[in-house]
């Protein structure tokens, strides 16, 4: 992971073979319902944290580039959100970044857990893509926990309506599968020079990055307690003479009630996070990291366009 703070953009020149094309890359938009593994899985395939990952759903709010090569293969995997029925502004938000991430793809892989199985989240995205375009790959997640006999039905019962391109069963989190998946992947993208350096491993700025492992240590420590109406947004990132970086970020609440929640009984809470993801920022960028947390109440945030755009999202009236 690049440990610039400045966003870097796509290099049509830095592959040496690019005039006789003898590499391939494409972008891979992996969609599916909320906590279906999509998060695992690219981080299991960039081979670094990419993307937060917890048990809460609707977790991964705007798509997340991870970059991989193979061989000759530069892969670039897009996270999008889950895809669900959305009630509020942020919801649609998501879930209209997810399709997107669809749409712009050459090629899609859904994914859906084995364990859920064919749930209403997961009949209403085969519905929509009955009639799509897309060249997708079914990829059903989790499939060492589940009897063989339901794999198969399960199988059966997703592919009913939908033709898909390819049919895999692997384990995000155990690595299971990942291997016949990549070679499909490799296969079938299309002949192009390499689009990144080839030591960059996602297009995500770091202080981007910094405010998501901070909003996902936030999930870890407080799970249910803590409300979907909390963001992370870092608001200065100084490198200092001795090469450790300075980072302030906000945690921004809609309500006094949510804030004493994040700061708990003589600020234990917010200390802990800050102590996490400090620890982990550290490792990421290979230099001491002093984070400096403040929470702040800011009604109705959701409704606010700075916010989606710090977020990476559009803003849908």
């Amino acid at each position: 992971m690049t440990s610039s703070d400045d966003e870097i953009e796509p290099n049509e020149t830095s592959n040496p073979t690019e005039a006789g094309f003898h590499t391939k890359c494409g972008f891979v938009a992996l969609i599916g319902a909320p906590n279906a593994g999509k998060s695992t899985l690219t981080n299991r395939l960039v081979g670094t944290k990419v993307s937060i990952v917890t048990r809460k759903v609707q977790t991964t709010r705007a798509r997340i580039r991870g970059i991989a090569i193979f061989d000759e293969t530069q892969i670039v995997f897009v996270d999008t959100p889950g895809i669900f029925a959305p009630k509020r502004r942020l919801d649609r938000a998501m879930v209209d970044a997810a399709w997107g991430g669809a749409a712009d793809a050459d090629l899609v892989v859904l994914l859906v857990d084995a364990q859920k199985g064919l749930n209403e989240e997961v009949a209403n995205i085969l519905k929509k893509l009955k009639d799509s375009k897309y060249k997708i790959a079914l990829a059903i997640n989790k499939m060492d926990l589940v009897r063989r006999e339901d794999l198969l039905k399960l199988t059966k019962d997703l592919t009913a309506d939908v033709t898909f391109d390819e049919v895999l069963y692997i384990s995000a989190e155990k690595g299971h599968g990942t291997d016949e998946l990549v070679e499909y992947l490799k296969a079938n993208l299309p002949l192009s020079p390499w689009l990144y350096p080839e030591d960059q491993l996602t297009d995500a700025p770091m202080r981007h990055t910094a405010a998501e492992i901070t909003r996902e240590k936030l999930f870890l420590r407080l799970h249910d307690e803590l409300p979907y109406a909390t963001t992370v947004e870092t608001i200065d990132w100084k490198v200092k003479k001795d090469k450790s970086v300075r980072v302030e970020q906000v945690i921004f609440v809609e309500r006094e009630s949510q804030k004493k929640i994040v700061l708990g009984k003589n600020g234990d809470a917010v200390k802990s996070i800050s102590m996490s993801s400090r620890k982990e920022l550290s490792e990421i960028l290979g230099v001491p990291v002093h984070l400096f947390l403040f929470v702040k109440v800011r009604e109705r945030w959701g409704d606010d366009p700075a916010r989606f755009r710090e977020m990476g999202l559009d803003y849908i009236k």
